[in-house]
């Protein structure tokens, strides 16, 4: 019997984008271990799962979701609050996952779906497809062969990871997976979960680099390619895709750990050190975070020298001395 392969060609563009993806994972790991900045690994967390939520059409904020992962009260609809709890559970034990095992695939389901599907870490048994309005412009394989192509997409995958790099696996993986849309919900947000883990596997460092946001930025797009792999039938414009967008959200990992960067002054280190990502704080906040009286000193040491370095963003920029002013670590 001949082994199943996804159908896919490996383009001068995609092995481009693994060489510059690869470059980009080298020099992040020399500037600063992401690991290590819990931080910046937990904002990049939250980053992950309101997008891949979002795109999901959850309507929570990106503070919302903020606020349930921190144990707040939030006012909003009870299946999209358990949407984020399963999520925030499912990528805390990310590094616990064994991306090709299939049994691993089922239970991370159980846990991302838990309380909200009843076939919860199970496959379907009924027939799903995409519409746009009334019109079906895509149908998934009958359910009755889906734990065939489960089992022989797992079986290429364990086949070929030795052979093909992770960066095209994964996508791959991701394509294949939503093609199957093995189950009744929750397919979306399993498949990037699971591309996430493949290239964890390959670098650790994954696990705190938010590939959601980035898709929820070019949803559009995203979609579109999955649309056109449908019409040709293999893989390659996704994968293409997909490797441009990992390398975009890495130069935004540079950004990030600009703040990091250990020839900055000291008192902006310590400023940045205090805030989280995209939360506002008044000046009193951050005062009081720093435990420092004086207002000028803060201002001239520490505020001023984050501003004009690009660090720390006004809200209200037009009037710096607004009395509704706060500032963001960006």
């Amino acid at each position: 019997m001949t082994e199943y392969r996804p159908p896919f060609t490996i383009t001068n563009e995609i092995l481009s984008n693994v060489s510059s993806i690869s470059e980009k994972i080298g020099c992040i790991t020399a500037i600063s271990s992401l690991e290590a900045k819990p931080h910046l690994r937990k904002n990049n967390r939250i980053k992950s799962i309101h997008s891949s939520l979002k795109i999901e059409a959850n309507s929570l904020t990106l503070g919302q979701v903020r606020d349930v992962i921190n144990g707040k009260t939030v006012l909003g609809e009870k299946k999209e609050i358990q949407e984020v709890k399963n999520a925030y559970t499912a990528y805390e034990q990310l590094s616990e996952i064994d991306p090709y095992n299939i049994v691993h695939l089922k239970k991370f389901h159980g846990i991302m779906t838990k309380y909200l599907v009843e076939e919860s870490g199970e496959f379907r048994l009924g027939e799903e497809g995409v519409f746009d309005g009334d019109q079906c412009i895509f149908m998934a394989p009958p359910a009755r062969f889906v734990p065939q192509l489960m089992r022989e997409l797992f079986d290429w995958m364990k086949m070929a990871q030795g052979d093909i790099h992770p960066l095209i696996l994964g996508s791959v993986f991701h394509y294949e997976f939503v093609f199957i849309h093995p189950f009744s919900d929750g397919n979306g947000r399993m498949a990037r979960l699971w591309h996430t883990a493949i290239l964890s596997k390959w670098k650790p460092i994954f696990e705190y680099i938010p590939i959601e946001s980035q898709i929820e930025k070019f949803q559009n797009e995203y979609y579109e390619a999955i649309a056109k792999c449908h019409v040709v039938g293999e893989s390659t414009i996704f994968i293409e895709f997909m490797l441009q967008q990992i390398d975009k959200i890495l130069d935004d990992i540079f950004v990030q750990l600009r703040g990091e960067n250990e020839h900055l002054p000291e008192a902006v280190k310590k400023l940045l050190e205090v805030m989280e990502y995209d939360i506002p704080y008044t000046s009193r906040e951050l005062m009081e975070k720093l435990e420092l009286k004086s207002r000028e000193g803060f201002r001239r040491n520490y505020l001023h020298p984050a501003v004009k370095l690009n660090l720390v963003r006004l809200t209200v920029p037009d009037k710096p001395n607004s009395r509704n002013q706060r500032y963001v670590k960006i």
